[in-house]
């Protein structure tokens, strides 16, 4: 039997950043085939960021066999998995939307709501999911740049897209933002990111209570160690092979058992709940 330490739960590999999800082996799941659509969310449209791939597809392909358009916004770079979140959401019999460019820039988030509402007609949800992440050994490693770079990505465009998005959102509407378990947990070679992840769930439960009043409720999901692009285009080889190994149940999560998550929260369903946190984690208890 091979060696507990050395055991792997999928075969080392590295990719650039931003990740491509079709250059992953095992690719990861994003549809349960299982799921049966009953029309949680008829008629709505969502806009969901970092939906080329990972989570993003995930959400994006189970909101359209709940009856939503959906609109993605993505890196550039990353067509080639936009194109295929397309295909499976179309196949669902809905609409999607691309929307590629640079989150950090606020006035391409501007644009990206603008062209959702004109080319879709309105706008329901708002999925705040993209992020990106840098592991360095020591904070001396980490420049200005990186540090203002990743947090652009992760929290800065929470509140461009959000500031944008309020305007076309009403009563029954809803936010979910994607935190992490590092909020809670923290890591030693992702401190800017677990920092800006924090931020995104002081930045959740505040924004809730400021709209509470509007019908509007927000929320967020907190994944663990889920097997996305972001994965093999961040992390060295070795810690690729047993990514998810450490927390109880022993393995990575894949996107559709995160997915269902953002449904909860996006559809009526979740009516009851604002400025709360879901954690889909492989079994880690974080009390937060």
């Amino acid at each position: 039997m091979p060696d507990e330490d050395q055991e792997q739960l999928q075969p080392p590999q590295r990719q650039t950043q931003p990740g491509i999800e079709q250059e992953m082996t095992p690719e990861p799941d994003s549809i349960r085939p299982q799921h049966q659509g009953s029309d949680k969310l008829a008629g709505k449209v969502a806009l969901i960021t970092g939906g080329d791939s990972g989570i993003g597809r995930a959400v994006a392909v189970l909101f359209a066999r709940e009856g939503a358009d959906v609109a993605i916004g993505h890196l550039a770079e990353e067509d080639t998995d936009a194109n295929e979140t397309v295909k499976l959401v179309e196949a669902e019999g809905r609409r999607c939307l691309t929307l590629p460019g640079d989150l950090g820039d606020e006035a391409f988030c501007q644009e990206a709501v603008a062209r959702t509402v004109r080319e879709l007609g309105r706008l329901d949800v708002l999925v705040n999911n993209a992020a990106e992440q840098h592991t360095t050994q020591s904070i001396s490693e980490i420049s200005a740049e990186q540090l203002e770079r990743t947090f652009r990505t992760n929290i800065f465009a929470m509140f461009f897209l959000t500031k944008a998005a309020l305007p076309h959102l009403g009563e029954g509407s809803a936010i979910v933002n994607t935190t992490s378990v590092t909020a809670y947990q923290g890591n030693p070679t992702l401190l800017d990111y677990s920092s800006t992840k924090g931020a995104i769930v002081a930045f959740t439960r505040s924004l809730s209570q400021q709209l509470i009043s509007k019908g509007i409720r927000v929320n967020a999901v907190a994944p663990g160690p889920i097997w996305t692009p972001l994965i093999p285009a961040t992390m060295p080889e070795e810690k690729v092979a047993s990514f998810g190994k450490d927390v109880p149940m022993g393995r990575p999560g894949q996107p559709e058992e995160v997915a269902p998550c953002y449904l909860f929260l996006a559809s009526d369903d979740a009516s009851y709940m604002a400025g709360q946190v879901l954690h889909p984690n492989g079994g880690n208890v974080v009390n937060g």
